[in-house]
């Protein structure tokens, strides 16, 4: 009973600090999403979650390196969390980068713009339109809090699938890639380099089909007993990295429903799939653009189970002005 109240107790906690975090840099060094950028976005509230439907969570990894007081990191990655609370199936998805949209009151531009133009509730309206579904809550960290978690959870083993090396000259080469192919047990930093990694030929294809495939290892990890019982110690290392716009009783209720919803049924897929996957060059920068109409019935169809999951292209789709690789953003 005391042991039940402690980790409630934690958890209640960690709940309620990473709920609607201040502006002011957290003191790891991670730049939590300022108040300023979050107002820009106000008008686009996320709809409210009954329990029953549907939940769908918004992924966001920024890069927070070299920003000023009040700049918004940029989007690092978008991956989005579907689950089903009637048949705990859940959906995991991993949003290209460089998808060119309609942003909300912005125009036309890559969809990982939005959050640095109407901060997260706007990242949310601009996927909640391109795929045709309502979400309701999005989770945001940077560099130091992905490692921070992933060394809370006693790292990763990982089959890392080829050498991996770059040099980076941002910050004294902190954030350098150095890995060796074969299996690895990853800690925060290597795990970093791991998800990061995206000089392959097909640049930011290969690297969002390997963040789904360590996010749904940390989940796994995560479901271990070992990790359960190392929770409390795992909610006071994210604490401070974490900005989300979960109230303490969704938090809660999520919390039950992603244990139930098991990790190894967990579908994984690239958005755009392959087959809608179309690329374009707009005032002389290359981005990546799919039917709307189409896209949102894949998406339908995948939660119905009446289309296969995507984990990306062998090689990229023709185009009207065909490239041998998508261009992105930043690493």
């Amino acid at each position: 009973m005391v042991v039940a109240g402690y980790y409630s107790y934690s958890f209640y906690q960690f709940a309620n600090n990473i709920n609607h975090k201040s502006e002011t840099p957290n003191v790891g060094g991670g730049t939590m999403i300022a108040q300023s950028i979050k107002d820009k976005g106000e008008k686009y509230t996320p709809p409210k979650w009954e329990g029953k439907q549907r939940v769908n969570i918004l992924l966001l990894g920024g890069d927070s390196r070299g920003m000023k007081k009040n700049e918004l990191p940029r989007s690092d990655s978008i991956m989005l969390a579907s689950i089903d609370p009637v048949t705990k199936k859940a959906h995991l998805f991993s949003i290209l980068r460089d998808t060119y949209v309609k942003i909300p009151g912005e125009g036309e531009d890559r969809i990982n713009t939005a959050i640095t133009t109407g901060g997260p509730n706007l990242a949310m309206k601009a996927v909640s339109d391109l795929l045709g579904i309502p979400i309701q809550y999005y989770v945001y960290t940077d560099f130091v809090g992905f490692i921070a978690l992933i060394d809370a959870v006693g790292g990763i083993d990982i089959d890392v699938e080829k050498d991996m090396k770059y040099s980076d000259s941002e910050d004294d080469h902190v954030y350098d890639i150095n890995l060796k192919k074969g299996m690895q047990h990853l800690d925060g930093k290597t795990a970093l380099q791991y998800v990061r990694f995206r000089h392959d030929a097909l640049s930011d294809f290969t690297r969002t089909e390997r963040q789904r495939k360590f996010l749904t290892a940390v989940v796994q990890k995560m479901q271990t007993t070992s990790s359960l019982i190392k929770l409390p110690k795992i909610l006071n290392a994210m604490d401070p990295y974490i900005d989300t716009n979960l109230a303490v009783a969704d938090m809660l209720k999520l919390a039950s429903l992603g244990y139930e919803a098991k990790a190894d049924g967990i579908v994984s897929s690239q958005l755009p799939p392959s087959d809608l996957l179309i690329e374009k060059n707009v005032r002389g920068a290359e981005v990546i653009t799919a039917n709307k109409e189409k896209l949102q019935q894949y998406v339908k169809d995948l939660f119905a189970g009446k289309a296969e999951a995507d984990s990306g292209p062998t090689k990229p789709s023709p185009s009207p002005t065909p490239k041998s690789s998508v261009k992105t953003t930043k690493q």
